[in-house]
């Protein structure tokens, strides 16, 4: 996809009016206005409202999948360190460019069959990223269950932050992660 500096500022306008609107909702007269621009020259940087919502979800996830990695190279082998490492550039992700994962998360359903396909391969390989971490907390006897429903739990948590958590609040999102990390894990016999 283009990445021009003025479609990205595009798509970052795109995402905040598909949160507040909802995607069905949303009209290419509200993105044209939203942007600052004519509706037809919209049109100019994306094929229609479908390519947009893709764009939004393709970006968000990239960014996720760029945070994620450098968190997990930057951090150390031990199994506990990178679960909370995951989780916490997991919430990073989500506060730092909350549109567009808001999007992602709640808009996902809206894709059309060709961009779910395109935009599949981004969401596993983030998901990857996960499962080999939860891997490797299972093997080390740090969590117990089912890789599957760990992995969909502690997402599914860690994602629902978006609807409830304040960063202004007395929990910083690094104590947000510990927490998390510290409810799936047993407790100290």
């Amino acid at each position: 996809m283009n990445a021009s500096p003025r479609r990205k500022e595009l798509t970052r306008l795109a995402a905040q009016l598909f949160v507040q609107e909802g995607f069905d909702r949303t009209t290419v007269r509200m993105l044209a206005q939203e942007m600052g621009i004519k509706s037809g020259s919209l049109f100019h940087h994306f094929k229609d409202k479908q390519e947009i919502l893709a764009a939004v979800i393709e970006e968000g996830t990239q960014n996720a999948l760029i945070i994620a990695r450098k968190a997990l190279d930057e951090c150390a082998a031990d199994p506990e360190i990178r679960l909370r490492t995951m989780a916490r550039a997991h919430l990073e992700t989500l506060f730092t460019d909350r549109n567009a994962h808001v999007v992602a998360l709640f808009e996902w359903r809206r894709l059309d069959p060709e961009a779910r396909a395109h935009l599949s391969h981004l969401r596993d390989a983030y998901e990857a990223l996960w499962v080999t971490v939860i891997d490797d907390a299972l093997e080390a006897g740090l969590i117990r269950g089912d890789r599957f429903l760990v992995s969909r739990f502690v997402l599914g948590a860690l994602n629902w932050t978006v609807r409830w958590y304040d960063p202004n609040g007395p929990r910083s999102p690094d104590d947000l992660a510990d927490e998390l990390v510290a409810m799936i894990m047993p407790a100290s016999t």
